[in-house]
């Protein structure tokens, strides 16, 4: 019997790309073609040992799982367990989904079939035996919570993706892009001049604002110590705020020149607003870099892309 390992390699090879792809989608991350290519190809590896005595072990349940654990770790990487687990069981479920239509594509198109007065019947008859029956009664029940569950982190996901939109801030000469997050629930404004607050990340801007300025950002102390002839001495505001379970504190905000918001084919250009800098991380999955207040879609002037 002649084997195309080729053919049969670049098959796989496909097949772990489309899979690894269509979990990207359902997860609405955003994945390098590097990294795509290389879990295809670790995931395809396993073809090469059809040729070695070794190819009853690689097709252990076990050793399956470990490739699995390696390809979706060197396409979405690790960032926390909760980020890469939720990509392993989606690429499961990906596979499931994909893997269970084709084979009933494949029965559907074997099955010999007769039409009967109008109606759709096959000619195998039968209730099935007890271990097609235990099968059945077990693991449809499993697979309907495995699939709700994922259907509900992937709407969850929805949720947050039509939430999440690109930001520039440009300040004198400069600029910068950031992926923001518009948040209901961010209230926050200055109280003089009522203009509404983002949160940006600290660790995205760094680079962006001066030096001397992230320094002095960490609180109300070190923001007195401000040289009074540095240039952005007057775009410095103190923002007072109370988070739940937390005592009065303030945070320091620079007013930028301007910020344009875009949001599917719609830019939102403002320039009544200030940028909050936080020393916290916003956004753990790296999803998002700033928190957009929701007035800076209200109270703007607005174009088409």
């Amino acid at each position: 019997m002649t084997v195309y390992l080729d053919a049969i390699w670049l098959l796989n090879f496909g097949i772990d790309a489309s899979l690894l792809l269509l979990t990207a989608i359902f997860l609405k991350r955003k994945i390098s073609k590097l990294r795509l290519i290389c879990g295809a190809l670790i995931g395809s590896s396993i073809v090469l040992f059809i040729i070695t005595p070794y190819f009853a072990i690689m097709g252990h349940p076990i050793v399956k799982l470990l490739y699995s654990v390696v390809m979706v770790f060197m396409t979405f990487g690790f960032k926390r367990f909760r980020y890469f687990f939720q990509a392993l069981l989606t690429f499961y479920f990906s596979t499931f989904l994909l893997g269970g239509g084709m084979l009933g594509v494949h029965y559907f198109l074997s099955t010999e079939l007769v039409i009967f007065d109008g109606l759709v019947a096959t000619k195998s008859t039968g209730f099935g035996s007890p271990i097609s029956w235990s099968f059945v009664v077990i693991g449809f029940p499993v697979l309907w919570y495995f699939s709700k569950n994922r259907l509900k982190d992937m709407e969850v996901k929805q949720i947050q993706y039509d939430q999440l939109v690109d930001v520039s801030i440009t300040i004198e000469e400069h600029s910068i892009s950031l992926r923001g997050l518009v948040d209901s629930g961010n209230q926050l404004s200055d109280p003089i001049t009522k203009s509404p607050v983002m949160i940006v990340d600290v660790e995205k801007v760094k680079g962006f604002l001066p030096i001397e300025v992230i320094e002095k950002s960490v609180g109300i102390d070190s923001f007195s110590t401000l040289e009074s002839n540095h240039p952005w001495e007057s775009r410095l505001r103190i923002i007072p705020y109370r988070g739940v379970g937390q005592q009065n504190e303030f945070l320091i905000a620079i007013k930028p020149d301007l910020v344009r918001v875009i949001k599917r084919e719609e830019v939102n250009y403002v320039k009544k607003v200030l940028i909050g800098i936080s020393h916290s991380t916003l956004s753990s999955d790296d999803e998002f870099d700033c928190i957009i207040h929701p007035k800076m879609l209200l109270q703007s002037s607005i174009q088409s892309a």
